[in-house]
C-alpha cells in the first residue's frame, strides 16, 4: 500500500437503515495507515451530516478488526490525521458509535474500539495494547480510556505485559459491553446498533467513565504496579512512562492526561531502546525468510518421535505433544523408557499442580505419548528428533538403526550442540533426509530453535524445519555448519573474554553483576551455574586436543569442575546455593581458587570498572558474530540478533549485539579491539567483516537483506 492510497480505498462507508456501516479493508491485517485513518475521519464527519444516520458501526473486514500501527510506516514521520485526533473524533461523535470487534483489536485498534461508544467482542476476538514490546506506550487515548473503564491495576497490567485478552476476560474486566456469537461480526454489530437505537441509548464516552471513581483504592494500586514496575523492568525505559501516563489519567482532567500521554509517547519514540526492540520485532519475521523455504515445500509432519528421554528428550517431547502431535519415544531399556515417560509426565503434573491443567486434559495428552524399547517403532512417523549423549559415535549408532528402520522421506533430525552434521549425514544412505534441529534447554519453554542445515541436505527438509518451528511456535534461525553453530560458537569465544577478565583480576560476581546492569538477566557465571558446570568442561576436555597451544587458556573453572562443583544441581559452582537454595550468594573458597590460579598463570591483577567489562565482553561476542556471518555460518547479522534474544537471554531492548554494535559504532568497537589486542593478538583478531565494514562506512543492518 502506497502513500498514494485514497482513504475511499480502504475504508467503505454503506447506510444500512439508520446505521452507517464503516468498513476498515485494508489487508492484510488492516492497519491503521494514514489512508485509514483519513478515511475514519471523513467516515465520522458523513455520518455526522446525514439526517438519515442515527448510529455509526465500525468493522474490520477480513480475519480482523484493526490489528494496530502499519509497519510499513514505523521510522517514517507519520502523515496527518494523527490516531489520536481519530480517536478523538470518533469519541466526540454526536451519534452512538459501535465497534465490532473480530480477530486482532491490538495496540491502535484497540484504542480505535475504546473511543467507540459501545464496544462488542465475537469469539475469537484478541484485545491488547501491546505497545510496551516495541519500546512504547498507548500513544492514542490507552493509557487514559483504559483506566477509566477498567480501574488502574487492571489497566497497567495490561499494557505492561502486553498481552492479549479474549471476550470473556475483556467483559469481566468492563473492557467491552457484550459477547456475541460466532459468526459475522458486521452482521451483529448491525443488530446491536439498532437494539441501542431502539433503546435509545444515548452517547456514552470512556473519557467519563467511573472505573476511577475510588480514588483511595485506585491509587494504592498505581503505587503498587510502579513498584513493582521499578524492580521487574530494571533498565528498561517504557514500562514506567506507562505507569506515569495512568497516574496522569487519576490525578488529571481528560484533556491533561492525553497531553501527557503524547509527550511521554514522543520521549519513547526518541529513545535508543525503541530502536533495538523495533529492530528485535522485524527481525524475528524476517529470520524464517531463507531459501530453502523459498524454494521448496514442507514435507508433512503429523507424527514424530524422540530417541532419548533425558532432559532435552523429554522437553522436545513436551514441545511436540503441546503443538498436537503424537509421539513415539524409544530408549534403550524399559527402566530408561519409564524414566523418560515420567519425565514428560512431571511438566504436565506441574502444570495440574498449579491449575493450568486440568487431570482430563493431561490425560488427553499422554494419550499421544506411545514409549517403545526397540527402533521398529518408528516405522511410520514422519520426523525423528534424536537426543540422545553429545557423542559422534552414540549419534552414528543411533542414525544407522533410524536410516535401517524409518520410512522414505522421514526427516532424520540431531538435537546435537556441537558436533559435525555433515560427518552423521555421511553414515547414512540418506543424507538429503538429515537435518539438524537444536533446542535449547527447557526444549518445551525456550523459544529459540537453530535449523542446522548441513551441506547434503534437501531443501524441502529445511523447509520442514522451519515448518515444524512455526508448529511448535518456536522461533527458528537458520545455521551453518561448525562447531557450536551461531549461538553455541560465539559463547564459547565470549566465555573465554569473561573467564580472561577474572584472571587478569575482575571476580567472577563482578563480571555477573556489570552484565545484568547492562540488561542481561543473568551473568555468564550464574548461566553456567545454571546449565551445570559439567557440560562446559566436557566440551573444554573434548576440544582440548585441536586446542592452539599458543592460546590463552583459563583453568579457574577446571579447578572448581574437579572439585565436583558443578552449579545448581550440585549445591555449589561459582555460587553457593545452601540447602537446595536457587538464588546463589558468592563463595570465598572460589575466591580463593580464582588467586590461586592467578599466581599460578604469573598474572597480577588489575581493576576494572563495570563498564570496561561490558566494552570487552561485547567486542568478544559481536567479533565472533561478525566471523559467523563472515563464514556464512549465519546468513546475517539479524540471524546473530534472534539467536541472542531468543536463546541467551540478550537484552531485546538493545536489539541483539549486531544491532548493538550499529548503534554503539562499528569504527569505535573496531578500535577497542585492537586496543585490546595489543595484550592478547591471538584472541582479539579483528573479523574481516568487521574491519570491511568500517573501511566502507556501512554497518551490519546493511547485510540483513542478502540472504
Amino acid at each position: 500500500m502506497s502513500d498514494t492510497t485514497k482513504p475511499s480505498d480502504v475504508v467503505r462507508t454503506e447506510r444500512l437503515g439508520r446505521v452507517l456501516v464503516v468498513t476498515v479493508d485494508h489487508p492484510p491485517v488492516n492497519a491503521l495507515s494514514a489512508a485509514v485513518r483519513a478515511g475514519l475521519i471523513a467516515a465520522i464527519d458523513a455520518a455526522e451530516a446525514d439526517a438519515g444516520t442515527a448510529a455509526v458501526l465500525i468493522v474490520g473486514a477480513g480475519r480482523s478488526f484493526i490489528a494496530g500501527a502499519d509497519i510499513r510506516e514505523f521510522g517514517k514521520t507519520p502523515l496527518p490525521p494523527s490516531l489520536p485526533e481519530v480517536c478523538r473524533r470518533i469519541e466526540d461523535c454526536a451519534k452512538p458509535v459501535v465497534a465490532a470487534l473480530h480477530g486482532p483489536a491490538l495496540g491502535g485498534g484497540l484504542e480505535i474500539a475504546l473511543a467507540a461508544h459501545y464496544r462488542l467482542a465475537l469469539p475469537g476476538a484478541k484485545l491488547g495494547l501491546p505497545e510496551v514490546q516495541i519500546g512504547l506506550i498507548p500513544g492514542s487515548g490507552g493509557t487514559q480510556r483504559t483506566p477509566r473503564l477498567i480501574g488502574v491495576a487492571a489497566a497497567i497490567e495490561l499494557m505492561l505485559s502486553g498481552r492479549h485478552i479474549g471476550p470473556d476476560e475483556a467483559l469481566r474486566l468492563g473492557l467491552i459491553d457484550r459477547i456475541g456469537a460466532a459468526g459475522d461480526a458486521r452482521a451483529q454489530g448491525l443488530a446491536y446498533a439498532e437494539e441501542l437505537l431502539a433503546a435509545g441509548a444515548p452517547v456514552r464516552r470512556s473519557r467519563d467513565a467511573q472505573g476511577l471513581a475510588d480514588r483511595d483504592a485506585q491509587r494504592a494500586a498505581l503505587e503498587a504496579a510502579r513498584a513493582e514496575t521499578a524492580r521487574k523492568s530494571r533498565g528498561l525505559f517504557s514500562p514506567l512512562k506507562i505507569v506515569e501516563a495512568v497516574e496522569a489519567a487519576l490525578d488529571r482532567p481528560f484533556d491533561e492526561g492525553m497531553r501527557l500521554e503524547r509527550e511521554l509517547f514522543l520521549q519513547c519514540i526518541d529513545s535508543p531502546q525503541r530502536q533495538g526492540l523495533i529492530h528485535a520485532f522485524f527481525a524475528e519475521r524476517e529470520v524464517a525468510k531463507v531459501p530453502e523455504a523459498r524454494a521448496a515445500q514442507p514435507r508433512p509432519v503429523a507424527s514424530a518421535g524422540v530417541v532419548g528421554g533425558g532432559t532435552m528428550g523429554a522437553g522436545i517431547a513436551v514441545a511436540m505433544l503441546d503443538a498436537g502431535l503424537p509421539v513415539t519415544m524409544v530408549e534403550r531399556d524399559e527402566a530408561s523408557l519409564a524414566r523418560g515417560r515420567a519425565n514428560v509426565e512431571k511438566v504436565y503434573d506441574g502444570l495440574v499442580a498449579k491449575g493450568r491443567m486440568t487431570p482430563d486434559a493431561k490425560a488427553a495428552v499422554m494419550a499421544r505419548f506411545t514409549g517403545a524399547t526397540s527402533y521398529e517403532a518408528f516405522g511410520a512417523v514422519d520426523l525423528v528428533v534424536e537426543a540422545v549423549f553429545e557423542d559422534m559415535a552414540v549419534k552414528k549408532a543411533v542414525f544407522a538403526e533410524l536410516d535401517r528402520v524409518c520410512k522414505p522421506g522421514a526427516v532424520l533430525a540431531t538435537n546435537t550442540s556441537y558436533l559435525d552434521i555433515d560427518e552423521i549425514a555421511a553414515s547414512v544412505s540418506r543424507p538429503g533426509d538429515v537435518l539438524g534441529l537444536h533446542f535449547f534447554s527447557p526444549a518445551n519453554i525456550m523459544k529459540l530453535l537453530e535449523i542446522v542445515v548441513p551441506a547434503c541436505v534437501s531443501a524441502d527438509v529445511v523447509a520442514t524445519g522451519f515448518a515444524l518451528a512455526k508448529t511448535l511456535r518456536k522461533v527458528p534461525v537458520r545455521a551453518g555448519v561448525c562447531d557450536g553453530f551461531i549461538g553455541n560458537r560465539v559463547l564459547a569465544v565470549y566465555r573465554q573474554a569473561a573467564d580472561h577478565l577474572m584472571e587478569d583480576g575482575a571476580s567472577p560476581y563482578q563480571i555477573d553483576e556489570a552484565l545484568r546492569e547492562f540488561g542481561f538477566a543473568m551473568g555468564p557465571f550464574q548461566v553456567s551455574d545454571l546449565a551445570g558446570g559439567d557440560i562446559g568442561w566436557a566440551t573444554r576436555k573434548r576440544r582440548a586436543a585441536t586446542r592452539d597451544p599458543r592460546a590463552r587458556y583459563v583453568q579457574i573453572a577446571d579447578r572448581l569442575c574437579e572439585r565436583g562443583w558443578f552449579g545448581q544441581k550440585t549445591g555449589r559452582g561459582w555460587y553457593l546455593y545452601p540447602e537446595g537454595s536457587r538464588a546463589g550468594r558468592p563463595d570465598p573458597e572460589v575466591l580463593a581458587i580464582v588467586e590461586a590460579e592467578r599466581a599460578r598463570a604469573g598474572v597480577t591483577p588489575r581493576s576494572f570498572t563495570n563498564e570496561e567489562i561490558v566494552r570487552r565482553y561485547m567486542a568478544a561476542m559481536i567479533n565472533e558474530g561478525a566471523n559467523v556471518v563472515h563464514q556464512r555460518i549465519a546468513l546475517r547479522p539479524l540471524d546473530v540478533d534472534v539467536v541472542f534474544l531468543s536463546g541467551y537471554g540478550f537484552p531485546r531492548h538493545r536489539g541483539g549485539p549486531m544491532k548493538y554494535a550499529d548503534m554503539t559504532g562499528l569504527p569505535q568497537l573496531l578500535a577497542d579491539i585492537r586496543e585490546f589486542a595489543k595484550e592478547d593478538p591471538l584472541f582479539w583478531q579483528p573479523s574481516p567483516l568487521l574491519v570491511d565494514l568500517v573501511e566502507r562506512g556501512a554497518d551490519f543492518a546493511s547485510l540483513n537483506q542478502s540472504a
